[in-house]
């Protein structure tokens, strides 16, 4: 999974590891935009403070899933500060929601994976022992 955020600077490192690892043949399990957007606190409007759509043009060019996005949201940040994840303190929060979709894209996309190289990854990782 590769994890960006809107700004060009963000995709330009971003985009070079994608290649990086098609390149090596790591399976990629899609794209997550980070700091898509700031969700006002008072009004729940969201501000695109970073531009926007970055990470879904990173996974077209890429031919890989955009799994979601995440905004910038203060309620993330003081429910980690007070030790819960916001999935945990607030699960039927739209950024819970969010995190819950792109959990269930991934387990989805490490299913298929897992079937598709099953016990290539094993002998590996028992070499490295």
């Amino acid at each position: 999974m590769i994890v960006t955020t809107p700004q060009e600077v963000s995709l330009i490192d971003a985009r070079k590891g994608l290649k990086m690892f098609q390149n090596v043949k790591v399976p990629i399990l899609g794209i997550v935009e980070n700091m898509s957007g700031f969700v006002c606190g008072h009004c729940q409007e969201v501000t695109s403070v970073f531009k926007k759509g970055g990470g879904e043009k990173l996974a077209q060019e890429g031919g890989v899933e955009l799994l979601g996005a995440i905004p910038l949201d203060p309620e993330i940040a003081d429910t980690s500060d007070s030790g819960t994840p916001i999935v945990v303190a607030q699960p039927q929060s739209s950024v819970s929601v969010r995190y819950q979709q792109i959990a269930r894209k991934l387990a989805a996309h490490l299913s298929v994976l897992t079937l598709k190289t099953e016990g290539q990854f094993k002998t590996l990782s028992m070499e490295w022992q």
